[in-house]
């Protein structure tokens, strides 16, 4: 597999904890299950801040950033059974991969990390062959 894109984001956890006290900011950027799943947690600042990071990493990685008709609400973080994060995208981001990298057939690595004060985001495309 050749990976065709890269990229890391790196947030302040305390900026997140602010950013959720603003109207409208959890909508904004963050998809209905993404803001679902928080509801079971205690840890929510943790929780979004991790999501925040991924979804700037992953734009990095597509070599876009937030233009181009990209929003946070295409961009969904999920986790599986045993708790290893995925990035589902939606049709508007795949028809941008599509059209910038010529290809349909490509898999998402995300892997996420926090501390106290910090989280931060990994996020490698790998073209499938």
């Amino acid at each position: 597999m050749d990976i065709i894109g890269n990229g890391v984001d790196i947030v302040e956890n305390k900026r997140i904890e602010k950013s959720l006290k603003i109207k409208g900011f959890i909508e904004r950027i963050f998809t209905k299950n993404e803001i679902n799943k928080s509801k079971k947690l205690n840890n929510k600042t943790s929780y979004f801040a991790k999501r925040f990071a991924a979804k700037e990493a992953f734009v990095k990685s597509i070599g876009e950033g937030f233009r181009n008709n990209i929003n946070f609400n295409d961009i969904n973080v999920v986790n599986d059974k045993k708790g290893k994060p995925k990035i589902h995208i939606s049709n508007n981001i795949k028809k941008i991969i599509k059209k910038k990298f010529k290809m349909n057939k490509y898999k998402i690595y995300l892997s996420l990390s926090d501390e106290k004060m910090h989280s931060i985001a990994f996020v490698i495309i790998n073209k499938k062959k």
